[in-house]
């Protein structure tokens, strides 16, 4: 008798199938393909995926960020977070009857894993008449004749990246069937929308490290002049495509600002509130040159303070501007991203005696 982690009541008297749930995902019939390199059918070694944690979304890097050193961004709206589920094509007929009938081992929902050929073969091939459930309750519904073979469409399975969640039980709907070029009218099926809110979680942007005048060490009560070169930060885009559905979309990353944080209280920033406006090409603040010492830099710091053998760690983040556009023209905004680093400042202090 299959036992998912939630009561289903008696209401699977019907199935009358030798099954167990895995407290883990399930083992696949290959080792699963690196994530977004795979199509919808199988991993990189030409196997079939198992397990409902692995999304068959392809990810493209559509415009990559310079330098060698890259990170995520971390949204600017604390409450927000990426889709915790949604249902993918998993199977095609040909590919399940394989499944099935020599490994017989895998995921039909986040949370729910069948093991053994016979659940597969009696649900799956002649079980045209059984009981089949979604997400919330089981209900009477058609079954499946030898694994639909000769039709044309896929079989949907729910896929959550983490599911400790408890929102991915929004998407333990059992594995189902779905016509080809259709995509199925159920809660949390997929959009392009949630597609760039995938893509979100994998936007690479580079590091923030700042150039400094002076380089090695700062003076007390003498500005810190802070610039990046222009071409520095470029738009960052990323696009997921989830085979066998038409669906896509675009996720783009436009540095809008620069945040300068001291690393301590006895310090002013330029201007005051920390945030240096990124220019049109690229650039950050103005190079110091000879000659600009006695003047305030347009985006720099003033030490009011020395060192004293531990350095200052002054954190540099960059505000990202997120938008997407995907299948269909939908499009919009989503939450603001940034990315930090920090580098360590070294402030000495000057004395001169007047004789």
């Amino acid at each position: 008798m299959l036992t998912p982690r939630k009561t289903l009541g008696g209401l699977l008297t019907s199935l009358t199938l030798a099954a167990a749930l895995a407290p883990s995902p399930a083992l696949a019939l290959g080792e699963p393909g690196n994530e977004g390199e795979t199509g919808a059918d199988s991993d990189a070694n030409g196997t079939i995926s198992a397990s409902a944690r692995h999304s068959r979304i392809k990810i493209t890097q559509a415009s990559a960020p310079t330098g060698d050193n890259t990170g995520n961004i971390s949204s600017t709206d604390v409450n927000w977070e990426p889709p915790p589920c949604w249902y993918e094509p998993a199977f095609t007929p040909e590919q399940l009857k394989e499944f099935s009938e020599t490994n017989g081992q895998g995921d039909v929902s986040p949370h729910v894993s069948w093991y053994g050929e016979k659940l597969w073969t009696d649900h799956y091939r002649d079980s045209k008449d059984a009981t089949n459930w979604n997400d919330d309750e089981l209900s009477t519904a058609k079954g499946y004749d030898n694994y639909n073979l000769g039709q044309d469409g896929y079989f949907w399975r729910g896929v959550a990246p983490d599911t400790t969640d408890p929102e991915s039980w929004n998407c333990d709907r059992v594995m189902f069937w779905q016509d080809a070029g259709e995509i199925p009218d159920v809660p949390n099926a997929p959009t392009p929308e949630i597609l760039a809110e995938y893509a979100y979680d994998k936007v690479k942007v580079p590091d923030t490290e700042v150039e400094l005048k002076p380089e090695a060490k700062s003076t007390v009560n003498v500005p810190t002049w802070v610039w990046l070169d222009k071409g520095t930060f470029k738009e960052v885009k990323v696009r997921a495509e989830l085979p066998n559905t038409g669906l896509w979309a675009e996720t783009t990353a436009k540095p809008v600002a620069l945040h300068l944080e001291p690393g301590t209280d006895d310090a002013e920033t330029f201007p005051a509130s920390g945030d240096c406006e990124i220019n049109d090409d690229g650039s950050i603040g103005t190079p110091y040159k000879t000659g600009d010492a006695g003047k305030t830099p347009p985006c720099g710091i003033r030490y009011l303070r020395a060192t004293n053998g531990e350095p200052y760690e002054l954190s540099a983040s960059v505000t990202w501007q997120i938008t997407w556009e995907g299948a269909g023209g939908d499009g919009g905004d989503l939450p603001d991203g940034t990315f930090e680093t920090t580098q360590d400042m070294n402030v000495q202090e000057i004395q001169s005696i007047n004789r």
